[in-house]
C-alpha cells in the first residue's frame, strides 16, 4: 500500500539526524499542534487497514513516511513515542484524577478514532456470528481487550522485546480484570449496604410505628384510670358529706333534746320554788 522501499527510509533517517533537518528545526524538536494533528489524522486513516495495524514495525514505518509525505521529517521511533504521550494524555494517566484526560488539548480527534475503532470491532463481531466457533471465540476475545493498548502498547520490535510486549500486555489485562472485578465486588457491596440500609429503616420505622401506639395505649389507659380516680374520689367525697350532714343532724337533735330538757328541769325549779315562797309567806302571816 505505501511503496517506500528500504532505500527511502535510510533516506528519511539520514534527513532527520542530518544538519539539514536539525536546520529547519524539524525531527528533532518539540511537536507542533499541526503536526500532532497530521500525526492523529494519518493514525485514523492507518486504523482502516488492518494488514499495517498489525505490524507494529510496519505501522509506524508507514506513518514516518506519510509524515515526510505531507512536510514533516519524523522518525518511526519518535512517532511511536508521540503517540503513547497522546495516549496517555487522552487516558487521565499523568494525572491522579482520571476525569482530567479531557484536558487533552486533542481529546475530540483522538475520541472519535477510540469510537471509530469500537465500531469496527462491533462489525467485526457480527459479522463473526456467522463464522466458525473458533473465530467467533477468537474475535470476542479481541473485542473485549482493552480498546488503548490494543496496537500502540504492543509497538515493539517483532524480535527481542516482542516477549516482555506481551507480558506486559497480559498484565494490563489481568490488572483490567481485577479492577472489573473489584468494580463488580464494589457494586455488589453496595447494593447490599443499600438493602440493609433499607431494611434497617424499615425495622426502625416499625419500631417507632410500635413505639408510638403503645405510648398510645398507655396514655388512654392513664386516662381511664384517672377518671376512674376521680370519679371515686367523688364518690367518697359524697359520701364523707352525707356522712358529716347526718351527724349534724343527729347533733342538732340531742341539742334540741338537752334544751328541752332544761327547760323542763327549770320550770319544775321555779314552780318548786315558788310554792316553798308561798308557804313561807303563809306561815309568816299566821
Amino acid at each position: 500500500m505505501y511503496g517506500w522501499g528500504d532505500d527511502e527510509k535510510e533516506r528519511i533517517r539520514a534527513m532527520v539526524m542530518g544538519p539539514s533537518a536539525q536546520g529547519q528545526g524539524q525531527g528533532q524538536g518539540a511537536w507542533g499542534q499541526e503536526e500532532t494533528k497530521e500525526l492523529i489524522r494519518i493514525r485514523t486513516e492507518l486504523e482502516r487497514d488492518s494488514t499495517v495495524v498489525k505490524r507494529s514495525k510496519a505501522l509506524w514505518d508507514a506513518v514516518s513516511s506519510m509524515m515526510l509525505e505531507r512536510g514533516f521529517i519524523r522518525t518511526p521511533d519518535q512517532c511511536k513515542c508521540k503517540w503513547k504521550n497522546l495516549l496517555n494524555r487522552y487516558k487521565g494517566k499523568e494525572t491522579s484524577d482520571p476525569e482530567n484526560g479531557r484536558q487533552c488539548p486533542f481529546f475530540d480527534e483522538l475520541h472519535a478514532l477510540f469510537t471509530e475503532r469500537q465500531k469496527n470491532m462491533q462489525r467485526l463481531l457480527l459479522e463473526s456470528e456467522i463464522g466458525s466457533p473458533r473465530s467467533r471465540k477468537k474475535m470476542k476475545k479481541s473485542s473485549t481487550s482493552d480498546d488503548f493498548s490494543e496496537n500502540e502498547e504492543n509497538d515493539q520490535d517483532e524480535t527481542d522485546e516482542e516477549t516482555p510486549t506481551r507480558s506486559n500486555h497480559r498484565k494490563r489485562k489481568t490488572k483490567k480484570i481485577a479492577l472489573d472485578k473489584s468494580s463488580k465486588a464494589a457494586n455488589t457491596a453496595r447494593a447490599k449496604s443499600e438493602t440493609e440500609i433499607q431494611v434497617m429503616l424499615k425495622q426502625f420505622f416499625q419500631q417507632q410505628q410500635r413505639m408510638e401506639k403503645q405510648w398510645m395505649e398507655m396514655m388512654e389507659r392513664r386516662a381511664y384510670e384517672q377518671q376512674l380516680f376521680e370519679q371515686e374520689w367523688r364518690q367518697s367525697m359524697e359520701k364523707l358529706e352525707r356522712e358529716r350532714l347526718m351527724m349534724e343532724q343527729a347533733w342538732r337533735e340531742r341539742e334540741e333534746q338537752r334544751r328541752i330538757r332544761e327547760e323542763s328541769r327549770a320550770e319544775r325549779r321555779d314552780a318548786l320554788l315558788t310554792t316553798l315562797l308561798n308557804s313561807l309567806l303563809g306561815e309568816n302571816n299566821l
